[in-house]
């Protein structure tokens, strides 16, 4: 046991850069992480964001009694959260989304006391990002690592501000990479033991390689596991921010479904796994990249694939404009293309991707054209082309869908929402000046 300790204590020596050792037991040195540690919180900062909570009943609240007595009901109170500075001269911050949803400004204080203002450059729920701007000199920017590189069994370090307690640290070890996350956005979180439910995660030299964004519940057979938006995409998301404000998320324009062993001998593809194109839409980039139904995608970028979720969440770490290589197995041949990828605002509205009975056209929300429902309310057809299975079951431009399987559509959301798991669809339309009914199935 002791032989044990004494090599995990010098591995954690070897592995924190320049750490003074001012202890000594029996004359051995103590490794410390706190000169890395007080390095990284002169990069962090406080972020002050004010929530209003509704304050306890006063047995006197009366009308009589309101007239003398202070009538307001709710109280303000300050949550502290954290961020990490991550470009000194623009002033740029990184922290959660959660810590500033809902606010387009806070107030930051800087490890030396300096409380400065910030504004909220944007932000990005799927993979918990914000990005604040501070005006300030003497600023120093946090060091930056590469999540690409952590494996499983790395030690990391998190410091947070968990119930106002300033700059605790937390130690522990990369347990897992690549977790999903619970939106179904395929965003893919870096997990540990090193459990705070804010700030930042480091590594033992003092570098970012995440934002801590949730834990796991403590219970009686497991102790807190953490979660953190790896530092990479979170870097993606901020080059977004500054550029549109909300990030433009890569769409390829395919349907896939998983590989299984008796499509694999139809196909003749020996390697276990992959994806299987069952559609691609027409004049997307995938196809004029050369994609066709029945290729099988095997790998994207640096990433085997060995099923449909694989793929869909390498393209979710991608923006619109990112070039993905794909290698490809086609009757025999591999082959690699690279089609651009569009913006994911354009999967949405694509027929196809809604419902494979929609296939051929193209569906947007209201927006300006109300004048037909008068409410503004539906689920305006822009394009349907001949032929397709959309124009077949009779749906046409500028039809205006207001209902799906008897429920009310106000937007592409609830339209959704409407058709979920739905195998037929009744579509009540306004065509016109009339309205009917069109049955898919």
């Amino acid at each position: 046991m002791k032989s044990l300790f004494a090599l995990l204590m010098g591995m954690l020596v070897s592995l924190t850069v320049n750490a003074a050792l001012p202890l000594a037991v029996e004359g051995q040195p103590l490794p410390s992480l706190a000169p890395m540690i007080e390095r990284v919180q002169s990069s962090l900062v406080r972020i002050v964001v004010p929530v209003r909570a509704q304050a306890r009943r006063d047995p006197f609240d009366d009308p009589f009694f309101r007239r003398f007595m202070d009538q307001r009901r709710k109280k303000t109170r300050d949550v502290v959260h954290i961020g990490a500075v991550v470009d000194a001269e623009q002033g740029f911050i990184l922290t959660n989304e959660h810590s500033v949803r809902g606010i387009n400004k806070a107030a930051v204080i800087l490890n030396d006391g300096r409380r400065v203002d910030a504004v909220v450059v944007g932000s990005d729920l799927a993979s918990d990002v914000a990005l604040l701007k501070i005006d300030a000199a003497d600023l120093t920017a946090i060091d930056l690592g590469d999540s690409s590189a952590m494996r499983i069994g790395d030690f990391v370090v998190s410091i947070g501000d968990p119930l106002g307690q300033q700059n605790t640290v937390v130690t522990g070890v990369i347990s897992a990479l690549a977790v999903p996350n619970s939106l179904q956005t395929h965003q893919q979180f870096i997990q540990s033991d090193a459990a705070i439910g804010s700030g930042v995660l480091v590594d033992l030299n003092g570098r970012l390689v995440g934002l801590n964004t949730a834990k796991s519940a403590q219970t009686a057979s497991s102790s807190r596991i953490g979660f953190s938006t790896p530092v990479n995409l979170a870097l993606r998301v901020k080059e977004q921010l500054v550029k549109y404000g909300t990030p433009q998320r890569g769409f390829l324009a395919v349907q896939v479904q998983d590989m299984t062993p008796d499509l694999a001998r139809a196909f003749d593809i020996r390697q276990p796994g992959g994806a299987v194109i069952t559609d691609v839409v027409p004049g997307s980039s995938a196809a004029e990249a050369g994609l066709v139904i029945g290729d099988v995608i095997l790998s994207a970028g640096a990433q085997s694939i060995y099923r449909g979720n694989d793929l869909r969440a390498v393209v979710a770490q991608q923006f619109a404009g990112d070039a993905l290589e794909l290698g490809v197995a086609r009757q025999g041949e591999r082959l690699s293309l690279v089609p651009v990828l569009e913006s994911s605002t354009r999967a949405s509205k694509i027929g196809t991707m809604i419902h494979h009975q929609l296939e051929g056209a193209t569906l947007d929300n209201m927006g300006a054209r109300q004048v037909s429902t008068g409410s503004g309310e539906g689920v305006l057809v822009r394009e349907v082309r001949k032929g397709s299975v959309a124009w077949e079951h009779g749906v046409r431009p500028n039809d205006i869908i207001v209902s799906a399987n008897r429920k009310a559509v106000r937007d592409l959301d609830s339209f959704r929402k409407a058709i979920e798991g739905r195998e037929v669809l009744m579509l009540n339309i306004l065509r016109g000046n009339g309205a009917l009914f069109l049955l898919l199935q």
